[in-house]
């Protein structure tokens, strides 16, 4: 059975929400609504509906310019498993010694390399995104100066990519926290899977707000691939919680916005150590002074 998505965009976080309060009200209701912001530095936020049956596009229109949005976009979206379309057209990555791959390409995992089965799914962080390709090459390139990581933390974990890797990389206890209980339960579900559940702790809240990540502070190793947003705001946490030549490995941000997250931590001692770009994404990797 086909579904509809309906989408638009508008500025700021406020006036988005607002929209998406009022779409949910709709007597013909989506099953799901979502509001992102865009992060481009333009203040836009997308505003998304999705239904089972075609919507009132007269109603729609009336939403939009009682909220002073641009006119919604339906689409009709087929009836397919998306999961397993993108399961066919996702190749393995290389990003130093990691191999990430879906267990479709099992049989072309290399020797001697540090493998991550990563099944398409609805969290962020395949492997295939700029930036955790790049937080993987990051971290690669961290494991080659001789660094030993021995208390780590994977801040917005997604998928846990980056908290599997750096277990795999050295023995000790990882910690991986999300806001997001889709991702900590698919996080929980990739460590079973790369038989590492006993070397992952999940757990789900904002930044470092739970008793247990805090307790374990300072940490000598931070990743956290998420937003610019989010990663200037933590900046003050993430001072708090590193230790005295700590690293944090920072992305999620366009190479347009990295100056800004670079000043942020300087701001709170940190110096910058590596840049990364891959296309238009930048991957930080700073030291705490």
């Amino acid at each position: 059975m086909p579904t509809y998505t309906s989408l638009t965009t508008l500025k700021g976080k406020d006036a988005a929400n607002d929209l998406g309060l009022a779409l949910e009200n709709l007597e013909n209701a989506p099953y799901g609504v979502g509001v992102f912001e865009i992060e481009d530095g333009s203040g836009l936020y997308e505003v998304g509906a999705y239904f089972i049956d075609a919507p009132n596009e007269i109603e729609l229109l009336i939403l939009s310019t009682v909220h002073g949005s641009k006119p919604f976009v339906v689409s009709k979206v087929p009836d397919k498993d998306w999961v397993a379309e993108v399961r066919r057209e996702l190749a393995p990555v290389e990003a130093g010694d990691f191999f990430v791959y879906g267990s479709h390409d099992a049989e072309k995992v290399p020797n001697n390399c540090k493998p991550l089965l990563i099944e398409a799914a609805m969290a962020f962080g395949t492997g295939h995104h700029g930036t955790t390709k790049g937080c993987l090459t990051a971290l690669d390139k961290l494991v080659k100066t001789g660094f030993i990581g021995k208390n780590i933390v994977d801040i917005g974990c997604g998928t846990a990519v980056l908290a599997m890797a750096a277990a795999l990389c050295w023995p000790g206890k990882v910690l991986a926290s999300d806001i997001d209980e889709i991702a900590t339960e698919t996080s929980k579900a990739n460590a079973i899977a790369n038989d590492l559940s006993d070397r992952i702790d999940v757990i789900t809240c904002a930044g470092f707000d739970h008793p247990e990540l805090r307790a374990a502070a300072p940490y000598d190793l931070i990743l956290a691939n998420i937003l610019k947003g989010p990663l200037v705001a933590l900046a003050p946490d993430m001072s708090k919680n590193s230790s005295e030549g700590g690293y944090v490995i920072l992305s999620g941000l366009l190479s347009t916005q990295a100056d800004a997250v670079i000043e942020a931590y300087r701001d709170e001692e940190f110096e910058l150590i590596d840049h990364i770009q891959i296309a238009e994404w930048s991957i930080l990797t700073l030291r705490k002074i």
